[in-house]
């Protein structure tokens, strides 16, 4: 081969971006309200003790993520069209789901992109304003624009947020740690604090309905480009590494920043942003306090965009498989992106003052549907005969059945504190 015909760095480059896409969209919609809320949280309340729990969500909630991409690249099919060959009562228990958190997480996210974006504006404006504005903008990309359009943003988003945070880190992590010496951080493993537990887990990394929105950008992939079994389990696996690295490293930011500091977090949406955008600048320095705001932005608009996306695609899909007729997703996907925003930004409407408790009811409701998620994801992926590249080995799947018990379990005891505590 001459060199002529050798392909460039810049060739090679552009080559490897192309077969990233699925991943890199998972990644966009985790790193929302669980890593820069939860995991920031966790970090400013109890330092670095919880760092032990977000590692273990992480990888025991792996297999039933990855179950979504093992599953649509061996058959072709979504996890969707999956359950539905299980039984219509397998797809009609994750439509009805689906619903339920389609509008409560987009919401959760609308609210807090609306905040982000107030921090911007110099005279005072309502959430609804700036909400309407967040959600037009959403509505134009995905109704303009489609995949396209959100594959070549998600990218972006990513590259400028991992760049920021991993700065951000560095400069925390040289800078020291600012609780004073003899500080003695409260323990997090009380029964009192298993609420706030809880919410850390319902997000981390992402609900794990997100693994059918995965299966659904995934086949859609391979319909515009040939993609490998490999080649999806790394884009997959890659997506998953960087969601997991951006939690320890927002957890880190809350320790080394926010605990010990006598700060308490605000809980009004423009409050928390505020602190949230000078937790990066001080850590930096003062030259980089309006692009951590526009890079916070873009992350929490990131998450939008893919959750508007990815719920109204698979809720579409559901209801095409479940009609007695036939019927286009394509179709039915308009509608239900419209119904979605007008009753997510319903609830913005009456939450607009309280991010932090939508943010935690969001988490919670995700938490407690995870366990039936997984459940179902545990099932497909061994009912049926997977490639040999992505098919699930020994440590996967003992990983499964113990990620099911810890789900199970917790869900159990929370239900327990709950309502007979």
């Amino acid at each position: 081969m001459s060199e002529l015909s050798q392909p460039t760095p810049w060739a090679k480059c552009a080559a490897f971006l192309r077969l990233l896409g699925p991943g890199v969209l998972m990644a966009t919609a985790a790193v929302g309200g669980s890593h820069l809320v939860a995991s920031t949280q966790a970090g400013a309340k109890f330092g670095w003790q919880l760092i032990v729990l977000i590692l273990a969500v992480n990888v025991l909630k792996y297999p039933f993520f990855r179950a979504g991409v093992s599953y649509t690249i061996s058959t072709k099919e979504t996890l969707q069209q999956g359950y539905r060959k299980m039984g219509k009562g397998y797809l009609g228990l994750a439509l009805a789901l689906n619903i339920v958190a389609s509008v409560v997480n987009a919401a959760a996210l609308l609210l807090f992109a609306a905040s982000l974006l107030a921090y911007f504006i110099p005279f005072d404006v309502s959430v609804a304003v700036t909400g309407a504005a967040v959600l037009c903008a959403i509505l134009f990309i995905l109704l303009a624009g489609h995949f396209a359009a959100l594959d070549g943003v998600a990218k972006g988003i990513m590259a400028v947020l991992v760049i920021a945070t991993f700065a951000a880190f560095l400069m925390a992590l040289f800078n020291g740690p600012v609780q004073p010496s003899g500080y003695v951080s409260p323990s997090p493993w009380t029964m009192a604090t298993l609420g706030f537990l809880v919410i850390t887990m319902g997000w981390m990394p992402a609900p794990i309905e997100i693994s059918s929105i995965t299966s659904l950008w995934l086949k859609r992939q391979c319909k515009v480009q040939p993609v490998s079994a490999r080649s999806a389990l790394f884009d997959f696996n890659l997506g998953y590494a960087v969601t997991t690295l951006l939690a320890l490293m927002f957890l880190a930011l809350g320790a080394l920043v926010l605990h010990g500091s006598g700060e308490t977090l605000a809980t009004s949406g423009i409050g928390f942003s505020q602190q949230l955008v000078s937790l990066y600048a001080n850590t930096i320095g003062p030259w980089s306090h309006w692009l951590i705001a526009l890079v916070a932005f873009l992350c929490i608009f990131g998450s939008a965009l893919t959750v508007y996306d990815g719920y109204a695609r698979v809720i579409a899909e559901a209801i095409a498989l479940l009609a007695p007729t036939k019927l286009s997703t394509t179709a039915v996907f308009t509608p239900v992106l419209i119904t979605m925003a007008i009753c997510s930004f319903s609830i913005v409407l009456f939450f607009k003052s309280a991010l932090l408790a939508m943010l935690g009811f969001a988490m919670t409701l995700a938490f407690l549907t995870t366990p039936i998620f997984a459940w179902l994801n545990h099932g497909l992926v061994k009912r049926f005969a997977l490639h040999p590249d992505v098919k699930a080995n020994k440590l996967v799947q003992i990983l499964s059945y113990a990620g099911l018990l810890y789900l199970f379990g917790f869900l159990l005891l929370f239900v327990g504190w709950k309502w007979f505590g």
